[in-house]
């Protein structure tokens, strides 16, 4: 976390963003609101963030959606309404309380013949769609960080040429840059960085971030003409 004062005035200019650029959305507000009344962890992405994942969603012209880490389904929500029609989001989550909240926000946003969630540990949940013949467009990965690079080899399996993966959270206040830390946050962000860098099958940034959430930042990959594991 940076300064306090810093800080104020990040979530002050998040405040602006929403009020000027976002147009008010009962829906999304409401999803946050039963997020916080079932205690879930406040550890969505802001609202400026998820209308990001939105655009990039749309840029993309996604039709396949995959979520790792729902939550309480608030950025699955911003997902899921860049889908047209006949697109699909699967949305896996570890802890069944949070998928609980989670589908009932997803059902008031009216999405719930797009959202597919499913319970369990993502590691245990990835093999089968890979087995099943899952192909996706974006794949968001916002769940445990000591995971991440295991996650983005599984994008990897279940994307196309052109298809777009975002990892949040890969900046950490800036502790990413520590070699020596023994958090496994920090590390888990640190190898999966260092796993995309070094894959030549993906062109990829990092984008760094400040606002209510602190400081942080995402990882965007374009997935280049590759079929690994195929």
């Amino acid at each position: 976390m940076g300064h306090p004062a810093d800080l104020d005035r990040w979530t002050e200019v998040d405040g602006y963003i929403e009020t000027v650029v976002l147009a008010p959305d009962p829906v999304l507000e409401e999803s946050q609101a039963a997020s916080r009344r079932a205690e879930l962890p406040e550890i969505a992405v802001s609202p400026a963030q998820g209308a990001l994942l939105h655009l990039l969603a749309r840029t993309r012209g996604a039709r396949r959606i995959l979520e790792i880490g729902t939550l309480g389904g608030y950025s699955t929500i911003w997902l899921g309404r860049a889908l047209p029609p006949d697109g699909s989001l699967v949305t896996i989550e570890a802890d069944a309380r949070h998928a609980e909240v989670a589908e009932a926000n997803i059902a008031r946003a009216g999405l719930e013949g797009i959202v597919d969630i499913r319970v369990g540990r993502a590691l245990d949940v990835l093999p089968g769609l890979a087995a099943d013949g899952a192909e996706f467009d974006l794949v968001f990965i916002d769940a445990d960080k000591p995971s991440n690079a295991d996650y983005f080899g599984w994008a990897l399996r279940l994307t196309l040429p052109g298809s777009l993966i975002v990892v949040d959270n890969v900046v950490r206040d800036g502790t990413v840059v520590d070699a020596d830390s023994s958090d496994d946050r920090v590390t888990g962000s640190r190898r999966v960085l260092e796993t995309i860098g070094a894959d030549p099958s993906v062109t990829a940034t990092v984008v760094q971030t400040v606002g209510r959430k602190g400081y942080d930042g995402f990882a965007v990959a374009v997935v280049e003409d590759h079929r690994p594991g195929r």
